[in-house]
């Protein structure tokens, strides 16, 4: 065996049978490169050593204990410590982030490095589709990744999702002072964006990803704090102006995504279109719990 290729970090948000899951996916790729397979774990997910044992190319990295999540903010912040520590320890050429709860495709490994091959960019981003069940989890995918479903034509764009992303090692190196303690998609895009690395979306590199089940209320939640950390990130680079007019357009906010998000699903000729409809009442509401947050980390310039 040769040098890693591909270093594929594996963030753990569910464990379990979910976690297993997306390892078999993974053994299970089709002229796949040479790879290795990274689980950060810590205290609060302890299964994680013993559902690796035993799987060649995987290794559980260990975290310390930073004590339990109270809150979906702090759980925000545990995931990207995993995917921070995963980064340090990986030593592929390119350098891949999923989530336990995706599922990559025979052929994702193979398809990773191949737009690498094809894009001179800093990162490669590929389609999430949906394996999801119920209102809430339709509402909580389109919220979270219908832009990322397909179809969709590949090139430069201004977002991809840390479900599904990939970095060219100098990439990676070059924002290292970016993730090096905490991981967060938007700090690390928007620094390569900046270097003059495009971000890249290809269709070819396919993973489906859904949730476990999900209460309304942790949905809200979710929403609130997961856009606050996304408006503490944009406070801490954004001029006070811009602060102030992001924070007043926050009560309009929740119809113009809904609109961009019904506009996403009539350029991909009308996918998905029924359960987005069905969902429209929980997408509003994920919404708007979503822009509060939004508004109070951009106004407060504080993620907790």
């Amino acid at each position: 065996m040769g040098p890693v290729e591909l270093s594929v970090v594996v963030t753990v948000v569910e464990s379990g049978a979910v976690l297993e899951r997306c390892l078999d996916a993974l053994a299970q790729q089709v002229d796949a490169p040479v790879l290795e397979v990274l689980v950060p774990w810590d205290p609060t997910v302890p299964d994680v050593p013993a559902r690796v044992a035993g799987r060649a190319g995987v290794r559980a990295v260990a975290l310390p204990d930073a004590g339990p999540a109270t809150h979906e903010g702090e759980r925000h912040a545990l995931y990207d410590r995993r995917r921070a520590a995963g980064l340090a320890q990986a030593s592929g050429a390119v350098v891949a982030l999923l989530e336990d709860r995706s599922v990559p495709r025979p052929d994702w490994a193979r398809s990773v490095m191949r737009a690498h091959g094809r894009a001179d960019a800093g990162a490669v981003g590929g389609a999430v589709e949906p394996a999801v069940q119920g209102m809430l989890g339709w509402a909580v995918y389109f919220c979270d990744y219908g832009r990322y479903q397909l179809p969709f034509a590949a090139g430069p764009r201004a977002w991809v999702s840390d479900v599904n992303v990939s970095y060219a090692r100098p990439a990676l190196e070059a924002t290292r002072s970016h993730w090096e303690d905490r991981y967060h998609e938007t700090v690390v895009h928007w620094a390569l964006r900046e270097q003059g690395r495009p971000l890249v979306l290809d269709p070819t590199v396919v993973v489906g990803h859904g949730r476990g089940s999900l209460g309304f209320a942790a949905g809200l939640s979710e929403r609130f704090h997961w856009g606050r950390v996304f408006g503490y990130t944009r406070a801490r680079t954004g001029s006070l102006t811009a602060r102030a007019l992001h924070t007043l357009a926050a009560p309009v906010l929740p119809l113009v995504l809904w609109a961009r998000l019904l506009g996403q699903r009539l350029q991909r000729n009308g996918r998905s279109l029924g359960p987005f409809l069905a969902a429209t009442p929980a997408i509003l509401l994920f919404l708007t719990a979503w822009c509060l947050g939004e508004a109070t980390g951009t106004a407060t310039g504080r993620s907790a």
